[in-house]
This record gives structure tokens, sequence and C-alpha cells, in this order.
């Protein structure tokens, strides 16, 4: 499985998921109640290597999660619908219930931040977006 499916498939395990009706890649529209999960790369933020030539590398995948709400009863369901997210993915990171992607586990993080409003119209749906970063190791 790829980290981009491996990522697809721990955001539609979040427990209140059933608002969105489907989550592609890379492609959202102003259908109401539907998502985007968009990959923006992997950045090595560390490395190095011991006197035996093994190589140790720490990294960080980045993802965007865009969802299209309707408004429920006003903004501030959907706001608290992202918060409520964040908090899980922090819950299931803290607690190793989160997917992993490097070869040490225990270390890994995976984080959901900056929850905020993108954009809304007049038609009553509103664009969201929660930045996903995940921080692993990888030995070579």
């Amino acid at each position: 499985m790829t980290a981009l499916d491996t990522m697809r498939e721990f955001v539609q395990s979040y427990p209140d998921y059933d608002i969105l009706s489907r989550l592609d890649i890379d492609y959202t529209d102003k259908v109401p109640n539907s998502g985007g999960l968009f990959p923006s790369g992997m950045v090595e933020v560390s490395r190095r290597s011991d006197l035996l030539g093994n190589v140790t590398v720490t990294n960080q995948l980045n993802f965007a999660l865009y969802t299209t709400l309707e408004k429920w009863e006003g903004s501030l369901d959907n706001a608290e619908w992202q918060l409520g997210f964040q908090q899980w993915v922090q819950a299931q990171s803290a607690l190793g219930l989160a997917p992993t992607f490097g070869d040490e586990p225990r270390t890994e993080t995976i984080t959901a931040q900056n929850g905020q409003l993108y954009s809304a119209d007049e038609e009553g749906t509103a664009l969201y977006v929660v930045q996903i970063n995940v921080t692993f190791t990888k030995y070579y």
C-alpha cells in the first residue's frame, strides 16, 4: 500500500468522517460534503551516518485535507468538525494507533494542524483545509 493510500484510509477511519460522501485525491469540487486529500511531497528533515556507513534519515510527509461542507446550523459546526478531526489525529498518534510509514514506529508522529476556513460561497458551502504532517525515520 502506498503512503497516499495509507493516509486516505486513515482519514476515512475518523469516526465523524461519515459527513463526507467521498474523498478524492488531488481534487475536490463544490459538491457539499466531499473532500480531497492533496499530497504535497516529502521533506528530508535530517540525515546522519555512523562509522559503519549506516544512514538514518528523518522525513516528513505533507498532505492537505480539503473538505467542502454545507452550513449545518452555522459555520460553528463545520469549525468544530475540523477541530475534532485535528484532536482525533493527535490522539491516534499519541496512543500509537495511527499508521506508520518508516522503520521506527514508536517515534513516528502524525499531526493535523492549522485547520481553517479557506473560502465560502453564496450557495451555502464552505471549503476548509487542514494540514497533515507525518514525521518518520528510515534506516539505510
